[in-house]
């Protein structure tokens, strides 16, 4: 009998619904061997579901999502997983990335109530949004709070009403730097979701090659973003490069069609694909 995994899960401690208990309560529920809880710019998930994870019997890997920039390109999303996510420095820098969100997100509140006392509508409230975020805050918060108020049908509607025409810049990590503290941490670094970065796999396979040269571990083949010759292409890449390969549903739980484990119905991440990336953690380990 195969063993699965999810190696992309966030939590309330990012832009998650559910809590780390409730997630790994879900794999348990699915089957899964093992999780990783992978929030955006935050580690605090963590603990909470190691110790569940325990208790359950579902290995959960210590994992973080952070955001990018490279290049002409932002919002690159990458993964590490196995980081020591006590380690002081790292959470110092989490910490202040989260705080470069709670101001932009404060910004981009202001910009959405103007343009809503323009249509002659009740603005938002940006400590309904710090609530919703718990601690990681981001767009989505805002977006799901508007949907509440009934001022957008839908969080994508919200996006195109509100949220992009009042985006202001994010502040992203430097691409050498979050490889380095990665690596630094420990842990092992991949790629989340290439094609978010383009649709072009001559684009793709040159930045991809140039990350490899700079650090990168693996990409994360397996994902709701790919079609069967896209993750045959991601594929091929990481066999030319050696670089790991890693899947996951890039569960939130406020999608309709994502769900842990299978995210769209058709991935199925075996076990044996962490295998490498302890390899490789275990060569780093303080």
């Amino acid at each position: 009998m195969k063993e699965y995994v999810d190696l992309h899960i966030h939590t309330i401690h990012s832009d998650g619904v559910y809590t780390p208990s409730q997630i790994v309560a879900m794999a348990v529920e699915k089957g899964l061997k093992a999780i990783a809880i992978a929030d955006h710019d935050s580690v605090s998930g963590i603990d909470e579901a190691l110790k569940e994870g325990q208790q359950s019997g579902v290995e959960v890997i210590p994992a973080v999502e952070l955001s990018i920039g490279f290049r002409d390109y932002h919002d690159i999303h990458l993964l590490g997983y196995f980081i020591d996510h006590k380690d002081k420095s790292f959470t110092s820098k989490l910490a202040e990335f989260r705080r470069a969100r709670d101001l932009r997100g404060k910004a981009i509140v202001e910009k959405i109530n103007a343009k809503l006392a323009s249509e002659r509508k009740n603005g938002i409230s940006y400590d309904e949004v710090i609530d919703l975020a718990q601690e990681s805050l981001s767009r989505l918060h805002i977006a799901r709070l508007l949907v509440a108020r009934g001022l957008a049908r839908h969080v994508q509607d919200a996006f195109v009403r509100y949220l992009l025409p009042c985006n202001v810049p994010k502040r992203y990590f430097p691409l050498q730097e979050a490889l380095d503290e990665i690596a630094r941490t420990g842990g092992v670094s991949v790629l989340a979701h290439p094609h978010s970065i383009s649709d072009n796999r001559e684009t793709l396979n040159a930045l991809i090659r140039q990350m490899k040269q700079m650090g990168l571990d693996g990409l994360e083949v397996y994902n709701n973003l790919c079609y069967q010759d896209d993750m045959i292409f991601l594929e091929g890449l990481c066999r030319e490069l050696s670089l790991v390969k890693t899947g996951g549903s890039d569960f939130h739980g406020y999608e309709d069609d994502v769900q842990i484990g299978i995210g769209r119905g058709a991935l199925a991440v075996a076990y044996h694909l962490l295998e490498p990336l302890k390899t490789i953690a275990a060569t780093r380990a303080s």
